[in-house]
């Protein structure tokens, strides 16, 4: 057998005899952004407009904040809003009384990599030992078209409208197989663009949860697990890869003919990332 024959009888296995958990590889509660004045973790929405901004450090501040600090924003920066409620007043005129009323409101931050006069505390992102796997970083630098690869953070996605990969630092993972494995799986979305193989559930908008979004996600676990096999470590995140399609099966309401169909899909994108040229 070759080795996506190899790799799908291993994940139909693990489905049939039932699959550990699926967990995030790479320790992302500990890197929280915080404000860097209150040393407050944001929270709701502004956790996800914060964690995927590519900054290393988890720390943010306003324009005064820095400017109290004795700091300064660097030129050109961009910031970013966050959004909270504020109880104002408000009074009925019938009855006389006064009640309280939430109004959204936002204002605007800055990263503390984007200040400079600054003293920054140290992150909280643990630093586990990083040895790069050669079979696997021979996998990346010879994809064609590769996107640009940035760290920071603590969410791993990619952004189909910028074309690039947005990961963790590789310290932040609990092991080297782990994060290649995390690698792989944005790289299989990264085909999808179209100047690689223009795949339609990267090219149309789609909401999470969605069958096409689902769907994109079996082929990008699938074409991680192929991968994963190519490079020789697929003994290490074999497990997690049929947790994680397990999941999106039961989205799917557990239709098993989707996994023929996304393990084509794979095929094709880890073929494509391989420079492998189907016969």
């Amino acid at each position: 057998m070759n080795v996506y024959e190899i790799i799908n009888t291993k994940i139909m296995e693990l489905l049939e005899s039932g699959t550990v958990p699926w967990h995030k590889p790479w320790n992302g509660s500990s890197s929280m952004p915080k404000n860097i004045a209150s040393k407050k973790e944001y929270r709701g929405v502004n956790l996800f407009l914060l964690a995927c901004q590519p900054y290393n450090s988890q720390y943010w501040l306003t324009f005064n904040q820095c400017t109290d600090l004795g700091g300064r924003i660097i030129k050109g920066s961009k910031s970013t809003p966050v959004v909270f409620w504020k109880l104002m007043d408000r009074d009925d005129p019938d009855t006389g009384t006064t009640s309280k009323i939430p109004l959204l409101r936002y204002y605007n931050v800055f990263n503390s990599e984007q200040c400079e006069g600054i003293t920054i505390p140290p992150s909280d992102e643990p630093s586990n030992p990083f040895t790069p796997i050669e079979t696997a970083d021979l996998i990346i630098r010879g994809m064609p078209l590769k996107p640009e690869i940035k760290y920071g953070g603590n969410r791993a996605y990619y952004s189909p409208t910028l074309d690039y990969i947005q990961l963790p630092n590789q310290t932040a993972f609990e092991r080297e197989e782990e994060y290649y494995g995390t690698l792989f799986h944005e790289a299989i979305h990264a085909t999808g663009n179209v100047k690689r193989l223009g795949r339609k559930s990267i090219l149309e908008p789609s909401y999470f949860g969605s069958h096409d979004y689902s769907q994109e996600e079996l082929v990008a676990e699938k074409g991680a697990a192929f991968l994963c096999g190519h490079a020789g470590i697929e003994n290490i995140t074999i497990a997690n890869s049929a947790a994680y399609i397990a999941g999106w099966l039961k989205a799917l309401k557990n239709d098993r003919t989707l996994l023929v169909h996304a393990a084509g899909q794979a095929q094709k994108a880890a073929d494509f990332i391989l420079n492998i040229q189907p016969e």
